[in-house]
């Protein structure tokens, strides 16, 4: 069943052509009723529709398709203390060629790493189409001043960023400060320059359906080029039902203004059954358009080599198992 219905409220906040009118943004109060003026989530049919759509079952030409547009959506990523140079080197490397040993196998979409390693991810993907991603703004918690994380996107862009991932402030959100969070969007967003923002909510922080709804508006009125799921360092990830909710949010927000915004879902996507379900659901929920890397990523980096298991399986009949493919 649908979990969004048809709302005049929606569309009293955009002109014509696809303009936010200023009165949605102008003040955290009309910020605040545009907000609770959203559909309520029926979390029962949203949570069935997702599971619904995850016992689709696709045919084997299918599959091998589906695996290839997977690998092209992933944004392969190391994000630890340990990090090195030549860890995001051998990282790079994978990305441009994910098998070695068969050059058919797509490209993934990005490498997203941490600030101070922009500089080599550029090195060492310039010239190969893949994209370079970073987390800024004080990830994962984000708990900095504004100025901080505003240094923390200039300086990533600076190395080379072609993309920047933030995270909002949750404590600011949750007390229903939307217009600081607003606000900080807005400023990080002038910051990328043509680099594209994906905006992180951590959805496992925001407790409710509804309030992942309201981010969701919230991200892509303040400029939002990806809206994103989660860091991938909380215990709730990114779930079917999350996904579902944020793809009718885009898929909504275009129909009210013509402009069309990207999903990412990150963590807790492992294997090449989970990527399917996923890309079912941008299918059916989103449409044909969000089946691109422009418009849908995976933050998941332990997918990837699931994925190049099963793609040999599919063109040898073998099963090679994980020593086939690099420990990352």
């Amino acid at each position: 069943m649908p979990t969004t219905d048809p709302s005049p409220k929606l569309s009293t906040a955009f002109e014509q052509g696809g303009t936010p009118l200023p009165d949605a943004t102008a003040s955290d109060s009309a910020l605040r009723r545009f907000l609770f003026g959203l559909p309520g989530v029926d979390a029962v049919g949203l949570e069935a529709r997702a599971a619904a759509l995850g016992t689709r079952s696709i045919k084997t030409t299918a599959k091998a398709y589906a695996i290839d547009l997977a690998i092209s959506m992933i944004d392969l990523t190391t994000l630890e203390g340990a990090d090195t140079p030549g860890k995001v080197r051998a990282l790079a490397a994978k990305a441009v060629h994910p098998d070695p040993l068969d050059r058919t196998t797509p490209r993934t979409a990005a490498v997203c790493v941490y600030p101070d390693m922009v500089a080599t991810a550029a090195a060492s993907l310039a010239g190969s189409g893949v994209k370079v991603a970073s987390v800024a703004t004080a990830f994962p918690a984000g708990r900095a001043a504004l100025d901080v994380k505003l240094a923390d996107v200039r300086d990533a862009v600076a190395a080379g960023a072609d993309e920047i991932d933030m995270v909002i402030d949750r404590g600011a959100f949750l007390s229903g400060r939307f217009l600081k969070v607003y606000e900080e969007i807005v400023a990080v967003k002038a910051e990328c320059g043509t680099a594209r923002l994906k905006v992180i909510f951590e959805t496992g922080e925001l407790s409710t359906y509804d309030n992942i709804r309201r981010a969701s508006w919230l991200g892509m009125l303040a400029g939002a080029d990806f809206i994103k799921t989660s860091t991938g360092k909380v215990a709730t990830n990114a779930t079917p039902a999350n996904t579902l909710l944020m793809l009718e949010a885009v898929r909504d927000f275009r129909a009210q203004t013509g402009v069309q915004i990207g999903v990412k879902p990150a963590g807790g996507i492992r294997t090449t059954k989970d990527a399917v379900k996923f890309l079912v659901l941008v299918n059916e929920t989103a449409g044909e358009d969000w089946l691109d890397n422009h418009w849908f990523r995976f933050g998941a980096s332990s997918l990837l080599n699931d994925l190049l298991m099963q793609r040999q399986k599919l063109s040898t009949g073998r099963y090679s198992g994980p020593d086939y493919v690099t420990v990352d």
